[in-house]
């Protein structure tokens, strides 16, 4: 005969339930504790990110910036000049080049020969060998300047650019790679919904994600937006619309150029964008003083131009403007500079004198004007 099955008793005592209860509650109240601690944590470690992205925002940006610009003024025409298609292309880009090397904010393209036939208006219809030279330079100008992610919503594809592709790259501080943390960026409105009451959101090129700005935008317009914090784990960031100088006159940032059309010589100086005017002007000619001898004063300019003649130098272009009742073309300018004395070449080329002339003059302007 096998032992007897042992009677087993399920059933707790009063005090056992009790004892449980309490554990259970006690359980209950250690889960709520570490919920607790671990959003504090989660809080504590979001404040401190915050932080730190201010941080480094702010060590990024130096606390100056500059309140002056330099703008530079050439006529179309030297297009011209160019034996074929390509090399006309090629030629605006090095334009570019230059004014990006030293950051000139402005660029003014004017016709030297006035004209009836002559246009600053109108579709750039395509690089031919002659004609339209004036809106060819700036069309292409303008793509080079536009920061790549930004090319596909203002540059269609279209004859004007079809040699885009043998052009060397500005990489200028705005054309940004879709990592680069910087406080500004440039950007397109999008036609995406938003809710009533928020601001457009904005294509900055950061990979997927979108920036919300403050204001309600057409969409379509490019902006220039400063970011208030980046997060590559939130779909969308947060920022506001700035004036495109503002990278410049608050961070100390080379934001670019804009371009300027002009029918002649005279509108160079009279459509002037800013109220002040042109408070420091400067002819380039070989027949101007030797720019190592001129004791230039340039304490207290705010806007400066410096202006470049084409084939046949700034004579002929003042002689074709039937606005301007002088001969001379120094009575235009406040220095009128030969910056290459003693060149072994009988001419030198207005790409070429661009180089040479900006960097001649750049260490008289640099950090002088009203910072």
């Amino acid at each position: 005969m096998g032992k007897e099955k042992e009677e087993i008793n399920y059933k707790r005592s009063p005090e056992e339930r009790k004892d449980w209860k309490k554990i259970h509650e006690e359980r209950k109240a250690q889960k709520r504790k570490w919920k607790e601690e671990k959003l504090l944590k989660k809080m504590e470690k979001e404040a401190k990110r915050q932080k730190e992205g201010q941080e480094e925002i702010t060590e990024e940006s130096p606390k100056q910036g500059r309140l002056y610009t330099v703008s530079i003024a050439l006529p179309g025409s030297i297009l011209d000049n160019a034996q074929s298609p390509e090399l006309r292309t090629y030629l605006a880009g090095q334009i570019a080049r230059a004014a990006v090397i030293f950051n000139i904010d402005e660029i003014i393209i004017f016709d030297e020969i006035f004209s009836k036939d002559s246009t600053i208006e109108g579709e750039f219809k395509g690089v031919g060998k002659k004609g339209q030279a004036n809106v060819q330079m700036a069309r292409i100008l303008q793509y080079l300047e536009c920061p790549q992610y930004l090319r596909k919503s203002f540059f269609p594809h279209h004859k004007d650019l079809q040699y885009a592709g043998i052009l060397n790259p500005l990489d200028s501080p705005h054309h940004m790679r879709g990592e680069d943390e910087s406080p500004y960026r440039e950007g397109v409105v999008t036609n995406k919904p938003v809710k009533s009451g928020r601001g457009s959101l904005v294509n900055c090129g950061i990979g997927k994600q979108d920036v919300q700005i403050d204001k309600l935008l057409t969409p379509g317009i490019r902006v220039t937006v400063k970011i208030n914090q980046y997060d590559s784990s939130r779909r969308i960031l947060k920022g506001r619309v700035v004036s495109p100088a503002a990278p410049r006159e608050e961070g100390g940032l080379y934001w670019g150029y804009s371009i300027r059309l002009a029918k002649s010589l005279g509108a160079v100086f009279t459509e002037c964008p800013y109220k002040e005017g042109y408070d420091l002007a400067i002819g380039t000619s070989e027949k101007g003083d030797n720019v190592d001898s001129v004791e230039m004063d340039t304490s207290n300019f705010r806007h400066a131009l410096i202006v470049f003649g084409g084939v046949q130098g700034l004579e002929a272009s003042l002689e074709s403007d039937e606005a301007l009742d002088i001969e001379d073309p120094s009575l235009l300018f406040q220095y009128y500079l030969n910056t290459c004395p003693n060149q072994g070449s009988r001419t030198i080329r207005t790409e070429e004198a661009i180089l040479i002339s900006l960097a001649s003059i750049r260490p008289k302007l640099q950090g002088i004007g009203k910072t």
